[in-house]
């Protein structure tokens, strides 16, 4: 869930999101078909609705070629509202054709088909099997204004196109100009997949790349407690009878679907904190917003570094905060600095923390402006090795002026003391071959 702390006023927080024009990303307004069971679906971005009265159209836009349904898991209704979307945007007029819709056998689902234009399916048969694909060639050529293609993750059977996977062959639709519509489970998701499997003991075979979910123009989160997705389960509405005991004993206990469901929320807090940041950067530049704390690292090839890139991935990992790593390129770095940047960028990858290399012969005023680009609202830097000596020969303390800067810039910095067991940095580990 996004923390922190916000210097601006709601309104001004309002305002900025009402300038923005920024694509919506919350969740879906799903019709259930199961009344008593259904959560009320609540935007994230919570407040009314601005006016778009005085906008312009570019301003007012709608939604991009990509919408995509995220769910925590299955039966939380991602295909039933994507059948409403469509129905909506039919009834608008809109060239609305299914491309792939799964209903599994569920009733409610089947019955939002209705009236919407279906294109046949593609045979495929294999290990003596026959089963149906989509027929990416046929939905090319009937172009319309948008697909609906079902379960993002799935893997096609061999022989029945020309991709393994469905992604791709929505990529290539949205190539093509089509619009799309999709559904995916957060457990699919490739930077979340391992740590599922660890938490559920259940393999998780078929995966989508981060940058493919990310590049969906719209994200809705469909939502459900796991007390009412277990009732859904009882009830027969989302597996067939004989794999319901099955699914609540393993997969769907309440435990994994409490961790799924915020992993859910996470990832589309994460989203939303994006577009808002893109938006702020663009028009208020010049202002520190602290709708969540934002931790940033400043790192060098001194002896003990990596105890101080440790440390800092720690603090970021209890304000639930990612972690931007930044080393200022000097151009004066020797064979030892460059050997020490180079396991400090690979412990950075193993902490899960971005790396970034800046030049600038200002270390100070580069860290600072780094900081202040990504909207950075803490800053971890290393004490100072130098004696007061050296500092004032050399020009001051650098640590100092980063203080000084980061102050009048409403950053909070943590200074960590550097400690002698930490001297030098250990070679990165071998992996296995």
């Amino acid at each position: 869930m996004v923390s922190g702390r916000l210097t601006g006023s709601l309104e001004q927080l309002a305002r900025a999101g009402r300038e923005a024009g920024m694509r919506r990303t919350g969740t879906a307004p799903v019709d259930e078909f199961v009344a008593p069971e259904v959560d009320e679906v609540s935007s994230l971005e919570g407040g009314e609705l601005p006016s778009v009265e005085g906008l312009t159209a570019e301003e007012v836009e709608s939604a991009g070629h990509f919408r995509l349904y995220l769910g925590a898991a299955a039966g939380v209704g991602k295909t039933y509202a994507m059948l409403d979307e469509a129905r909506r945007r039919a009834e608008r007029g809109a060239d609305v054709v299914v491309a792939y819709v799964e209903c599994h056998g569920r009733r409610h689902t089947e019955e939002r088909l209705a009236g919407l234009e279906v294109v046949a399916r593609r045979a495929v048969e294999y290990r003596g099997g026959t089963f149906e694909e989509m027929d990416l060639a046929a939905v090319l050529a009937r172009h319309p204004q948008l697909a609906l293609v079902d379960e993002l993750a799935h893997t096609n059977v061999p022989g029945s196109g020309d991709h393994p996977r469905r992604w791709q062959d929505v990529l290539e639709l949205l190539d093509a100009g089509i619009d799309v519509i999709s559904t995916v489970n957060i457990q699919h998701l490739e930077s979340i997949a391992d740590a599922v499997e660890q938490m559920t003991g259940a393999r998780v075979r078929e995966r989508v790349p981060d940058w493919v979910v990310r590049r969906a123009d719209q994200i809705e989160l469909v939502d459900s407690s796991p007390e009412q997705l277990r009732r859904r389960m009882i009830h027969g509405n989302i597996y067939p009878p004989q794999k319901v005991h099955q699914a609540l004993t393993h997969f769907f206990q309440t435990d994994n679907l409490v961790a799924l469901r915020e992993l859910a929320l996470r990832f589309l807090a994460d989203e939303t904190e994006e577009e808002l940041l893109e938006h702020l950067h663009k028009r208020h530049a010049d202002q520190l917003w602290e709708t969540a704390e934002r931790i940033m690292v400043g790192v060098t090839a001194a002896p003990g570094t990596d105890g101080l890139l440790r440390r800092a991935a720690r603090i970021a990992a209890r304000m639930k905060s990612e972690l931007d790593v930044v080393h200022i390129a000097t151009g004066d770095a020797s064979r030892r600095d460059e050997t020490a940047i180079a396991a400090l960028r690979t412990l950075t990858e193993d902490l899960g923390a971005r790396w970034h290399e800046i030049s600038g012969n200002d270390p100070a005023r580069a860290l600072i402006g780094f900081a202040r680009e990504h909207q950075i609202t803490q800053l971890v830097i290393g004490s100072s090795q130098r004696s007061r000596l050296q500092e004032l020969l050399g020009g001051g303390s650098i640590v100092r002026k980063v203080q000084r800067m980061a102050g009048a810039s409403q950053i909070d910095v943590h200074t960590i003391a550097r400690r002698d067991h930490l001297k030098g940095l250990a070679a990165p580990e071998q992996e296995e071959s």
